[in-house]
């Protein structure tokens, strides 16, 4: 299973569609689609790889099929290799990273 996480984590596309639901969960193919430089069928493939490594889930709702972000894959990545070896490195490594971009924002 966690293979499965990296492996549909791996792919730019992938991380933006999380992304996108994770901004506003509940989403249809067509509305995705309209977010991304690709053709339905290309979307449509992505969110099968991210829903066979269990980070989307769907439900119908009439003819449409809403996917939903499920977190707790990459939570359970992290808790396995994050937290286990470096949470406080991991945590201030990622406070000084968001500090440097906010700086370089403000130039």
């Amino acid at each position: 299973m966690i293979d499965d996480v990296f492996k549909a984590l791996a792919d730019p596309t992938r991380r933006r569609l999380l992304d996108e639901l994770f901004e506003q969960d509940g989403q249809s193919l067509s509305a995705l689609e309209e977010r991304l430089p690709m053709s339905r069928f290309g979307v449509a493939k992505h969110l099968k790889v991210l829903e066979g490594a269990g980070l989307v889930t769907t439900r119908k709702r009439g003819r449409e099929k809403l996917h939903f972000l499920n977190p707790v894959p990459i939570r359970e990545v992290h808790d396995r290799w994050v937290s286990k070896y470096a949470e406080p490195w991991a945590s201030a490594l990622t406070e000084l990273k968001r500090d440097l971009e906010k700086e370089n924002q403000d130039d």
